[in-house]
């Protein structure tokens, strides 16, 4: 089906505009745009964060351990309010919990302020806890991909530091393939519609290179868009560029078992009404979308 226009703003003109402003107000967020050493990094603590004992609007657990059919995928894109609310809104149970945290960094059990530093070496993500029989891993990377503007670098609109760098971690060989084959897709399919600011930046990396890749930021942060008193806000860039259909990019070396196990579950339709576009996380309703409803067949 035909997709929505697109915004013909240069991401310049869009970006000088944004660094006006910030996500409480008191200047660009987010520390410098440049990567510490480990030896740089503060030093943290034992204690980790509290946090409530269930989602906010799912309702499940917000802290493993997980049922055993359950896959675990941490993504960076921006401030993190908006990334988590739209990811657990993917329809059809499959997003069993979110949360959101400091991922990628070196010092253990950080607080906000501290990743504001950018002495942590941490960026905001989310941790999605999906069952890979409901929705695919290519779903959420679509969404990933989609909802913001991995061409950045050490930012994501107004927000600018590496606390806000696109990330994304793997826990298996999977994710791995997958990840790389989209990035490269996604790449191509940006340059082709004169999107972006050039070459994706996002980081790509395994969980195992750290000690813990994903502490969970303070309980105030999580689904924090979903609460009263919420501000509205979200930086994330969408190009508002489709990612090619999975059978065009699908990881060389995947076996034909491997293709169909990762094919996605949400169809083509469901992109042409639900898409991420500027804003839409905020404008959203908080609960899963419902899809396959009768005014949506």
């Amino acid at each position: 089906g035909a997709r929505r226009s697109c915004a013909q703003d240069s991401p310049s003109s869009i970006l000088a505009a944004l660094f006006s402003l910030s996500r409480f107000g008191f200047g660009i967020m987010g520390g410098s745009e440049k990567a510490i050493a480990r030896e740089q990094a503060l030093p943290g603590r034992k204690t980790k964060m509290r946090v409530a004992r269930t989602h906010h609007v799912l309702g499940n657990p917000l802290e493993g351990p997980w049922p055993a059919a359950m896959k675990v995928l941490v993504m960076a894109s921006g401030c993190f309010w908006g990334s988590e609310k739209g990811t657990w809104r993917l329809p059809g149970g499959g997003i069993y919990s979110t949360a959101v945290g400091y991922a990628a960094g070196f010092t253990p059990n950080p607080t906000y302020e501290e990743v504001g530093t950018g002495q942590t070496g941490s960026t905001e993500a989310v941790q999605v806890v999906f069952d890979p029989d409901k929705v695919s891993a290519v779903d959420i990377l679509r969404w990933f991909w989609e909802s913001h503007d991995p061409t950045q670098g050490m930012g994501q609109g107004s927000d600018r530091g590496t606390m806000y760098r696109s990330g994304l971690y793997y826990f298996d060989d999977e994710q791995r393939r997958l990840i790389e084959a989209s990035k490269a897709a996604y790449e191509v399919a940006l340059r082709e519609a004169g999107r972006g600011m050039g070459n994706v930046t996002t980081e790509i990396r395994a969980a195992s290179d750290f000690e813990q890749v994903f502490y969970y930021a303070e309980d105030y942060h999580q689904q924090y868009l979903a609460k009263p008193g919420a501000r509205p806000y979200c930086s994330a860039q969408p190009q508002e560029v489709p990612l090619p259909p999975y059978s065009e990019w699908a990881p060389a070396d995947f076996s034909e078992e491997e293709r169909d196990l990762h094919a996605p579950k949400l169809p083509e339709a469901f992109w042409d009404k639900h898409a991420p576009t500027p804003h839409c996380v905020i404008r959203a309703p908080h609960g899963p979308i419902v899809w396959g409803a009768p005014d949506e067949l």
